[in-house]
This record gives C-alpha cells, structure tokens and sequence, in this order.
C-alpha cells in the first residue's frame, strides 16, 4: 500500500459501517480499498465511503467503487459515498456513473462542518436514499 495511501474502517453503529479512504485512490491503490472491504461483513447494513481525504482518482478507482457497488447490490448492502471531491465528481461525470451512486453532500457543501458520525446520513434535498428508503 502506498505510503500516502490509507484505508480506516469504523463501525458507527450495528448496522452502519464506515470506510474512510485517504490519498490517491487508482490502480495501485483500488485494490487495497476493495481488499479491505472484501473482508467486511456487509450484507444488510449501510456502508459509507467517505472520500472527503482523497486526493485524487482515476477510472481506476472508479471501477473499484462500481465493482463496490455490484457487491453491495448483491449482498443487500446501503452503499453511499461522503464527500466525494469535484475531481472525482468529474471522472464520474465523464463516464456517466455518477447516477449510479447515492453520493452524500459533504459538510462544506453544507456550509457546516459538522463530523460523519452522527451526522444525518441521507439527508439530501429529496430526503431519501435509493438504496434505504426514506430519511
């Protein structure tokens, strides 16, 4: 794993897990983000990606987060992804994958910077997630 490259996984609560990734996310560094979240144990909960430390990603690591994205469909898992940065936004908007993924606003889109844990998952102007339903 790259040295500037780091993945932490924090249990929020019984059913809502949260991977934070930090640095480059590519093709040296998808595999170990997708190492980490094959051994969770996903089926059934919420899995937030935050992403608000990532400095840069290519086709690369969005092919790890589709590749994610089938797993939690399959398994029945809630997947959203927090504060994706513009830069990855436009690899998303470039591809036309961007309407796969419930991406969450992050704090400063909000104009508060209030922590991921305890804020209101899901939270965004319809009030509800594709994957979990109403908010």
């Amino acid at each position: 794993m790259p040295a500037s490259f780091a993945v932490a996984v924090n249990a929020v609560g019984p059913s809502h897990t949260v991977v934070a990734v930090t640095g480059e996310l590519d093709m040296d560094t998808g595999p170990d983000l997708a190492k980490t979240i094959d051994a969770l144990d996903l089926p059934g909960l919420v899995l937030t990606v935050d992403m608000r430390a990532v400095t840069f990603m290519d086709s690369s690591g969005l092919n790890t987060l589709l590749r994610l994205r089938r797993r939690t469909g399959r398994d029945g898992t809630a997947l959203h992804l927090f504060g994706v940065p513009d830069q990855a936004l436009r690899v998303m908007d470039l591809t036309g994958t961007t309407h796969l993924f419930h991406i969450l606003p992050s704090p400063g889109a909000l104009g508060r910077a209030e922590p991921l844990v305890g804020a209101r998952l899901g939270s965004g102007p319809t009030g509800r997630c594709g994957a979990c339903g109403p908010v």
